[in-house]
């Protein structure tokens, strides 16, 4: 597998509120471990959410005895959350913070995620087909029917999400399994490339890259072209063999 990440400010925000972890290597249990998370709160009530998150996930599943992906990162999301929700009620700067995460791992074939939020995470072969489902005030009404998916690109509040790390006590997961094929690339994003660059776009520069470098570079470039109006997270893995 290659793999190559990047994270940028955006030309907008002052500071960065996403947070990325990519290893190759094993995690405890797991052969490897990607999170892309996007923190949310005033003053570095963001940032804290997103790099306590992911540090807390890692640290569990370093120590964690299960074997099972999906037990390992569903105890890992719930003491992060349990841990940063007590964190903001020992610091009034950090009341109201939370944090969106997806996080992936494959194990032999197979491909497990799990995500909180509106990060994202894609697999192109053929297509660019979109795994995760964004938990958003906008995507929930597509889902049930009140609104067109082509009214959802541009609508106001697009960006109020409704689950994250850090909000509810009982945390809501979805988890996502996906068989692989050599040759498959796996992107994993926060909302300030989907929201700057479209789906069509995402696919044509995964396809035409160089490398896995030039196409994360270029993922964050175009978002920026497109008024990097948020903070910018871009992961990619590719997959040789499986």
């Amino acid at each position: 597998m290659k793999t190559f990440s990047l994270t940028d400010v955006g030309r907008v925000r002052e500071s960065n509120q996403d947070y990325v972890y990519m290893s190759e290597s094993p995690v405890g249990n797991l052969p490897n471990l990607f999170i892309v998370a996007d923190g949310m709160g005033g003053h570095n009530a963001g940032d804290f959410a997103s790099k306590y998150t992911v540090e807390q996930i890692v640290a569990y599943i370093e120590k964690a005895p299960m074997t099972s992906p999906v037990d390992l990162i569903r105890g890992a999301l719930k003491k992060a959350n349990s841990s940063l929700m007590a964190q903001a009620k020992n610091d009034a700067s950090l009341a109201g913070m939370g944090t969106t995460a997806v996080i992936a791992t494959i194990v032999g074939h197979s491909l497990y995620v799990a995500n909180i939020g509106d990060s994202r995470l894609y697999l192109l072969r053929d297509e660019l087909q979109q795994i995760t489902r964004d938990h958003s005030l906008v995507q929930e009404m597509v889902r049930m029917g009140e609104m067109d998916a082509s009214e959802a690109v541009a609508h106001p509040d697009k960006n109020i999400i409704t689950r994250a790390v850090g909000a509810f006590e009982d945390l809501e997961i979805d988890f996502f399994e996906q068989q692989l094929q050599s040759g498959d690339s796996i992107l994993l994003c926060t909302d300030g490339l989907t929201n700057m660059v479209d789906d069509m776009s995402i696919c044509q520069i995964l396809q035409t890259g160089r490398d896995v470098v030039e196409r994360v570079q270029r993922l964050v470039e175009e978002a920026n072209r497109g008024g990097g109006k948020d903070n910018i997270t871009v992961a990619i893995i590719e997959v040789n063999e499986t």
